[in-house]
């Protein structure tokens, strides 16, 4: 988030949201050779990965480009990693994952963590002082400052997230994950080549560095590793741990770029880092608890 908000003013959206995706799908499919892990050999299998690169690729990293140019990088990834909750959800219903009374006590603190972050202290000030209709609830005020795109982009990351289980089944985790990034980012190349001009001529060397950076490392790395982990674990624990990215975020966003953090967004990241916790500790504590209420009644 941090290398995509200093590079955005001398490039465009829809290219470096290109530059994201293909380079580094490229790279995944390049590890997958050397594995020497299968490629898809079904249609089933195929249509899925298409699916998978347009709610994950196209749309993720369309809205997330879109987004980042009208927010700070701290805030538009706390808009972002917002989606544990909406994956918890999914994971639940299609999946049956076991959330239980600490998970979701995990989950709500954690929306609350991130809501301190990210919303305007102005209206927490107002919340905490009653004056609700001193909050501005303009939806089409949000779209133009970059925070409803970065929810829509929290979506389609979800969504994302949940089809991986199915993807596996029918491809290998790594290797579809090479190709939704490569099929994903032609249409935001495609819609850079329609609507938008001097996308890398104005790009400086560290703007090249920094979008390296994201391609290497928060791309082909991060994606790899994620949806690898996210076809073998617990969705709702895995999600969980992007709740971290904000306090990442905008710790190197105060650093790099001179982003401030409020007292009340001090506040979300300890509450974000409990709810972490409480996520994926949720199992050992509920038999904690559960021993010690045997204890107590014996």
């Amino acid at each position: 988030m941090v290398a995509m908000k200093g590079v955005i003013p001398y490039t465009t959206p829809f290219f470096m949201a290109g530059v994201r995706l293909v380079p580094a799908g490229i790279l995944v499919l390049l590890v997958a050779a050397i594995l020497k892990l299968p490629q898809p050999k079904t249609v089933v299998g195929w249509l899925w990965i298409l699916a998978f690169a347009l709610v994950d690729g196209a749309m993720f990293q369309g809205f997330l480009a879109q987004g980042i140019v009208k927010t700070g990088a701290g805030l538009g990834s706390v808009m972002i990693d917002s989606q544990p909750l909406a994956v918890a959800l999914l994971s639940s219903l299609l999946f049956g994952e076991i959330i239980g009374l600490w998970g979701w006590l995990g989950l709500s603190i954690g929306v609350l963590g991130i809501s301190l972050i990210g919303l305007p202290d102005r209206w927490i000030y107002s919340i905490l002082a009653g004056n609700l209709p001193n909050i501005n609830l303009d939806w089409l005020g949000l779209f133009d400052n970059g925070e409803w795109l970065m929810l829509l982009a929290s979506v389609s990351m979800a969504v994302g997230t949940v089809m991986i289980p199915y993807i596996s089944r029918h491809s290998d985790p790594i290797v579809a994950t090479g190709w939704h990034m490569i099929l994903g980012g032609i249409p935001l190349f495609g819609l850079s080549w329609w609507q938008e001009s001097q996308q890398w001529q104005n790009i400086t060397v560290e703007g090249w560095l920094a979008l390296a950076y994201a391609t290497i490392f928060g791309s082909a790395i991060a994606y790899g590793i994620f949806f690898y982990l996210a076809s073998k674990g617990n969705l709702t624990s895995l999600s969980a741990l992007t709740f971290l990215t904000p306090i990442f975020a905008l710790l190197f966003g105060t650093i790099i770029l001179s982003e401030v953090l409020s007292p009340i967004q001090s506040v979300g990241v300890v509450l974000t880092v409990i709810s972490i916790y409480l996520i994926n500790q949720r199992d050992q504590i509920a038999a904690k608890f559960s021993q010690h209420s045997k204890s107590a009644a014996q």
